[in-house]
């Protein structure tokens, strides 16, 4: 009798594990993006650069979006302030300071109101040395 009582608990705890995931709503179900990355190309160093991440509220009801919270301190994302209207469009913009040479592959995390599950923006490209020519190299001479 012990066991068929454990085996009944387990698959009624399991059952519930799983509702409760299921119920989780997840930012993609209120808000629609155009894009969740884009690709910058090839910059150059010390320029900072933006990029518009137009989004939708399709929800049936107005949105807030809580925060935008970037994976490093050289994006700076700047999000909607106050409510969003069920059908209305607005944006995040992401901006990207250029500092270090190289491939970079940045983050930003967006938190709506009440939503469990928040999504994530990516941002990509390469910076270029901000002028390549200025290096020189003497031959021969004194």
């Amino acid at each position: 009798m012990k066991k068929l009582f454990l085996f009944a608990s387990a698959i009624v705890l399991s059952t519930t594990m799983f509702a409760q995931q299921a119920a989780q709503k997840k930012a993609e179900d209120v808000v629609k993006f155009k894009e969740l990355s884009y690709d910058f190309g090839k910059i150059k160093q010390g320029v900072p650069v933006t990029h518009d991440f137009a989004f939708t509220n399709i929800s049936d009801a107005p949105v807030i979006i809580e925060s935008a919270t970037p994976s490093c301190g050289c994006t700076t994302p700047v999000k909607p302030e106050g409510a969003i209207p069920k059908g209305k469009d607005n944006k995040i913009t992401a901006g990207f300071n250029a500092a270090a040479v190289g491939p970079f592959n940045k983050s930003i995390t967006v938190k709506v109101a009440g939503i469990d599950l928040p999504l994530q923006l990516k941002i990509t490209g390469e910076v270029l040395a901000a002028d390549a020519s200025k290096t020189t190299s003497k031959v021969g001479g004194r």
